[in-house]
């Protein structure tokens, strides 16, 4: 998958995304803490510093992981609608095209 590729790819399927290791396990952390930040525990971080990401590095993927949560629910509970210039097949992938993707053995998108 081409640079310009990925970004679309974890917009559209993060849990499927094809990362390496530590980028994995930092998506990961981003989305538990986005989705169940109250099932968070000590092995969360442990995971991130098996992956090699120092106690800095893991507080800022906290940091920012929650800045930008906060601004996203910021937005949401004051009807922010995204710009003119976004569409939602920029940042979105219908199911039908990923199975059929997936069928004809291109992996995810």
């Amino acid at each position: 998958m081409g640079s310009s590729e990925l970004p679309k790819a974890l917009a559209r399927d993060p849990d499927g995304a094809p990362l390496p290791e530590a980028d994995r396990a930092m998506v990961d952390y981003a989305l538990k803490l986005t989705r169940t930040p109250g099932a968070m525990d000590s092995e969360d971080v442990d995971r991130l510093r098996r992956a090699g990401f120092s106690d800095r590095a893991i507080l800022d993927i906290c940091q920012i992981t929650a800045y930008f949560n906060y601004v996203n629910r910021l937005a949401d509970g004051l009807g922010v609608e995204l710009e003119d210039r976004w569409s939602d097949e920029e940042l979105t992938i219908r199911p039908a095209d990923l199975e059929a993707r997936r069928a004809e053995g291109a992996g995810d998108p």
